[in-house]
């Protein structure tokens, strides 16, 4: 499987209620889709372009 997408999860601050900040992190919405024969991991608004 080759992966096409060069996405790469985000860091983020998670916020409470009394704005304590909280670092986690944002993955990106990776999906494998078969283009051509070929199985790709592309994330979802590259899909719905190309499709």
């Amino acid at each position: 499987m080759k992966k096409v997408s060069t996405k790469k999860p985000l860091t983020v601050n998670s916020r409470s209620k009394a704005m304590n900040a909280t670092k986690r992190r944002q993955k990106p919405n990776l999906q494998k889709k078969t283009i051509n024969g070929e199985k790709v991991v592309i994330s979802a608004r590259e899909a719905k372009k190309i499709a």
